[in-house]
């Protein structure tokens, strides 16, 4: 179905995909790369021109900007946020975005990749999507839809909204923020810099998709230092780290404990990165679960098989880090459903069957709701994220628009 949003949200995604905007674990800055903030600088000049209030970039790299309310009374302050950075873990520099305008549900080509094919027996929520307008990236790239759809739909309901001062709704804060891709998007003053009673992320999938549950999160670096020597002369003395990290990784319980064989509520540990040489290797692994009983059997058995390494090969120094990046929602969420309750509603008042299947990963509303302001997950249409296969629906997004538009409507209602 075609809204008065379409076009508005193609344009912006299009146009705001083509900024490199890619994090860095790496450094410790925040933000981690300066390059989010020249997509940072263009929505702080953007927000300026529709007539949004009280915007600022932070030291910390977000943006701030303030829908007046248009009603009196106690209504509650909500937030939107959507992230701008996209994932370290796929090339984004150069990213061209295509639109496929009505599509008819045959393969999609991508002429930076040849090789490369999406298609509905693939990617199978594409074969509903028979008629929309698709976006992809040219092959060499992902998209960044992972979150720059959610930053088009703020920006779109934020425009909508201060061109219809008549639509009743109360005092809506926007928050842009840089390092969700490495769990580090939710600075400590932005809850309050923000002064939201409860927050939405739009940072989800599937049309319907509510999430108020996600991924409890960890990240584990394990640093190996060996035992360097001329290889012709190595005998009895040389001791490789890269042969030890090697025996770390074929340690660990592959068959039931990684991302390709889990699935549902079962959580994982992932080796996402290993560097080095010889002399000294480092490994960086992902650790994830439901519970916090769970991430904390993960962390012990990483540190266990460590030790174990270790044990056979003295000469050798190995250490494991491991460090908190984020928790699941719901455990706090479970107290108070409010937010939740309001979404469900606003997405039956647009016709949607709501869906709430727990997060197989994290949003800034994991942190945001640890730091005390709830904030569950609204869909985008997001899809095969990550990586060069990345699409989304137009007319998903603006469905999304819809849902917030009736949401901020819905929260200024009076208590019945």
């Amino acid at each position: 179905m075609r809204t008065e949003f379409d076009r508005e949200l193609e344009e912006r995604l299009v146009r705001y995909a083509a900024v490199d905007t890619q994090s860095d674990e790496t450094c410790d800055a925040s933000p981690s790369t300066q390059i989010q903030l020249d997509l940072q600088r263009i929505l702080r000049a953007e927000l300026m021109e529709i007539g949004a209030s009280d915007i600022e970039l932070t030291d910390y790299g977000v943006v701030l900007a303030t829908i007046p309310a248009t009603v009196e009374g106690d209504v509650p302050v909500v937030g939107l946020l959507a992230h701008v950075d996209t994932a370290p873990a796929y090339h984004a520099v150069g990213v061209k975005p295509r639109v496929h305008r009505d599509y008819d549900g045959s393969p999609i080509a991508f002429p930076d990749a040849p090789e490369l094919m999406l298609s509905p027996e693939f990617s199978t929520y594409l074969g509903d999507k028979i008629g929309d307008d698709i976006v992809t990236a040219s092959g060499s790239t992902l998209l960044g839809a992972d979150d720059k759809a959610g930053v088009a739909i703020i920006m779109c309901l934020a425009r909508y909204l201060l061109a219809h001062p008549k639509i009743p709704h109360g005092k809506l804060r926007i928050a842009f923020t840089p390092d969700e891709e490495i769990g580090r998007g939710v600075h400590d003053d932005l809850p309050k810099a923000m002064g939201a009673d409860f927050a939405y992320t739009l940072d989800g999938g599937k049309v319907g998709e509510l999430n108020y549950e996600n991924f409890g999160a960890d990240g584990a670096v394990v640093k190996i230092v060996g035992v360097s020597v001329h290889p012709g002369y190595a005998k009895d003395k040389l001791v490789n780290a890269l042969h030890l990290a090697g025996k770390i990784i074929s340690t660990l319980p592959h068959a039931i404990m990684t991302p390709e064989t889990t699935d549902g509520r079962e959580g994982f540990i992932f080796v996402s990165d290993m560097h080095g040489t010889a002399a000294e290797a480092e490994l960086h692994f992902v650790l994830r679960d439901f519970e916090l009983e769970g991430l904390e059997a993960k962390a012990d058995l990483l540190e266990q098989v460590c030790a174990a390494v270790q044990a056979t090969e003295p000469r050798a120094v190995i250490t494991c880090e491991v460090r908190e990046q984020y928790r699941n929602m719901h455990h706090w969420l479970r107290d108070d459903m409010t937010p939740v309750d309001l979404a469900k509603a606003a997405f039956e008042e647009v016709g949607l069957t709501v869906s709430s299947k727990p997060i197989r990963g994290g949003t800034d509303g994991a942190a945001m709701t640890a730091k005390g302001v709830s904030t569950p997950n609204i869909f985008t249409g997001m899809q095969e994220i990550h990586g060069p296969l990345e699409w989304i629906s137009v007319q998903d997004m603006a469905l999304a628009t819809q849902v917030c538009l009736k949401l901020v409507e819905r929260v200024a209602k009076p208590a019945a």
